[in-house]
């Protein structure tokens, strides 16, 4: 039975946990063990009990894990949570008890990864965020009652601030992409309308490749994005669902040019119809992404841009065209299929216009308008545009 005593001048709480072990747990008031040990009797009563043996290790817990996943996650998704688990986590945590896993040493694994210099803050990141789901997951199951590798990619500073983050991203002026789109179509005509639908829509390098005739409306200038090839395999897009995206102009033009010559080629080749892919090889296959960047560095040498810039830096093109125009980071997050306008907001926010007088202009409702104020219940009249010189304002008591 769950109680308080009093020992060496702090008190301890006693309890069984979720899995029938007897805990020990030292408060410094009793006001915070009686908090404790009610929230203790709750846990109790809610007859909290693991739905696997309570001593599973991680090793097994894992496999576990990574088959009920399977089947909510993208394939790319679960070979990664794969890869992290069987190179470089199950080494060291394999047989420990997923109850005895404690925070102290999850830090310090952590810690030491970043100081070996082996791999990049960012993968490591990603070794965290696979231990710090999985043992979410075990909180799901109730063998543990929080997960102790929360917040350790804050401590570790394992996150990109969104500031830094925005000045790592390579994105083409309206000048340089002009630049870039005419030399492509001079040099590299076979793929320059494959690099003008990644300029003029922000859709991913994969998103386009997987691109089908099927998916364009001409009629509503519309694309739908369905799926996108990620490691050589057809998947859903990165946000695991499809979305709709605007074709402009210009570039309906272009991509009926492509409908019109690819279906000639098809009689010149002796096709049995036309390729489904939008944008395929002389073979009528999608493109090999490997291919596609070399073509795209040739095309920058011969624009004479700097070489840093990659095929998805056409995407982040994209959205800070749209956001320096004016466009809603609404209608960019929709555009780009990012999850939350936070991470659009977060990832461009550097493009975001920062000062709007027509906005503050609109607020003034003109002469002679009234103003109900905040304290006595005064009011006070704007004057007209020809008065603003006066600095003394007429009110009315």
């Amino acid at each position: 039975m769950a109680c308080v005593r009093k020992r060496r001048g702090k008190w301890v709480v006693d309890y069984r946990d979720g899995a029938g072990k007897r805990r020990w747990t030292t408060c410094p008031t009793l006001s915070e063990a009686k908090t404790l040990l009610d929230e203790k009797a709750r846990e109790s009563r809610q007859g909290r009990r693991p739905v696997v043996d309570p001593d599973i290790a991680v090793g097994a817990y894992a496999k576990r894990w990574l088959r009920i996943v399977q089947a909510s996650v993208k394939p790319s998704t679960l070979r990664s949570y794969e890869g992290m688990l069987r190179l470089h986590i199950l080494p060291v945590f394999e047989a420990v008890k997923i109850r005895h896993l404690q925070r102290g040493r999850i830090k310090a694994w952590l810690a030491e990864v970043l100081a070996a210099g082996e791999f990049a803050r960012e993968s490591v990141r990603l070794l965290h965020a696979t231990l710090r789901t999985l043992l979410n997951a075990a909180i799901d199951d109730n063998l543990i009652l929080a997960n102790p590798a929360d917040k350790l990619a804050r401590q570790l500073k394992l996150s990109v601030p969104p500031g830094r983050r925005q000045d790592q991203i390579k994105a083409m002026t309206r000048e340089q992409v002009a630049g870039f789109l005419a030399t492509a179509a001079r040099t590299e005509p076979r793929l320059s309308p494959l690099f003008f639908t990644l300029a003029r829509t922000g859709m991913r390098l994969g998103e386009v490749f997987a691109l089908q005739w099927t998916d364009l409306n001409f009629v509503t200038r519309e694309i739908r994005v369905e799926r996108g090839f990620s490691r050589g395999r057809l998947e859903t897009p990165k946000s695991g669902v499809g979305r709709t995206v605007d074709m402009s102009q210009q570039l309906a033009r272009t991509l009926r040019r492509v409908q019109v010559d690819r279906k000639a080629e098809a009689l010149r080749r002796g096709w049995s119809s036309v390729p489904e892919w939008v944008f395929c090889t002389a073979e009528g296959k999608p493109y090999d992404p490997a291919f596609a960047q070399r073509v795209f560095k040739r095309v920058l040498k011969a624009a004479k841009l700097p070489l840093h810039f990659t095929p998805h830096g056409l995407r982040h093109t994209f959205a800070s065209l749209l956001l320096q125009a004016g466009e809603s980071p609404v209608y960019v997050q929709r555009q780009l299929g990012h999850a939350s306008i936070k991470l659009t907001v977060d990832t461009y926010g550097r493009w975001l216009p920062m000062g709007n007088k027509a906005a503050v202009d609109r607020v003034d409702e003109g002469g002679g308008s009234k103003v109900v104020a905040a304290s006595r219940g005064r009011t006070e009249t704007a004057l007209p545009d020809s008065q603003l010189r006066n600095p003394i304002r007429l009110m009315s008591w």
